[in-house]
């Protein structure tokens, strides 16, 4: 994958988790919040988060020491 592919695949990444913290936030703000969805969106933005950490580490490149 190339390093243009990679940045905007975080930029994707970072977007939908932006967007996440948002949704996140307005159902917590429901007087009956769905508990169910809650969690499948928390679960959702931590594999979010993941991918960028693996995304981030592929635009490092290895040193051998």
């Amino acid at each position: 994958m190339e390093e243009t592919e990679i940045r905007a695949r975080i930029e994707i990444a970072r977007r939908d988790h932006r967007d996440l913290d948002a949704a996140i936030e307005a159902l917590r703000q429901m007087p009956n919040a769905d508990m169910i969805q809650l969690q499948r969106f928390k679960k959702r933005k931590l594999k979010l988060r993941d991918e960028l950490a693996l995304l981030a580490d592929m635009l490092v490149p290895d040193i051998i020491a």
